[in-house]
């Protein structure tokens, strides 16, 4: 009976030493720093493998003027893809965490840039922005990113580009009436 009451005992502060240390925002805010750091280190290495391993296997990332990526899988696809136009850099600022249970939620601000790859598909850019992230303490013990949204406060540019040329192949749309492309030649 002695050894029931031990073991019930030793495990309920055994539960409630793990449970306090994943509730503790202070602490909850430390990880998700450092799982920050380690994503602005990964992107610019170009380790889309390593990068993904901080997000859930359900993870939704909702990245700016892109559909979202659902599953580990598909961001770790995505990301590597996306590495291969250039040199990456991110900069990550949390702003805030808000703990509740097994969940965390984080809201901060970020800078991206892309120094383009010569002949890559996406030109250099730079974009800045806020961001919520949603996190979950998961059955391992680690903390993994459940939903990422990135929200850009750059604004679009106001200058209208054409879409594409028309299916002909020539760049000039039609032209209004009594002037002509300057593209033709007479």
């Amino acid at each position: 009976m002695m050894r029931i009451r031990l073991g019930l005992l030793l495990s309920v502060a055994v539960l409630g030493c793990q449970r306090a240390s994943s509730e503790d925002p202070g602490q909850v805010r430390k990880i998700i720093e450092n799982h920050n750091a380690q994503a602005e280190r990964w992107l610019a290495a170009g380790n889309a493998d390593s990068y993904a391993t901080l997000f859930s296997e359900d993870v939704w990332q909702m990245p700016p003027n892109n559909p979202a990526s659902v599953g580990r899988a598909a961001l770790r696809e995505w990301w590597a893809g996306t590495l291969k136009a250039g040199t990456w850099t991110l900069n990550l600022s949390t702003q805030d965490v808000v703990t509740g249970g097994n969940l965390a939620a984080e809201r901060g601000t970020y800078k991206l840039a892309l120094a383009a790859a010569p002949g890559g598909p996406i030109p250099s850019f730079a974009d800045s922005g806020n961001y919520v992230v949603l996190w979950r303490h998961e059955a391992d013990g680690q903390w993994r990113a459940v939903w990422d949204a990135p929200v850009s406060v750059v604004p679009f540019p106001t200058e209208a580009k054409p879409a594409s040329p028309p299916a002909s192949g020539h760049p000039c749309q039609m032209p209004k009436a009594g002037t002509s492309c300057p593209m033709m030649k007479p």
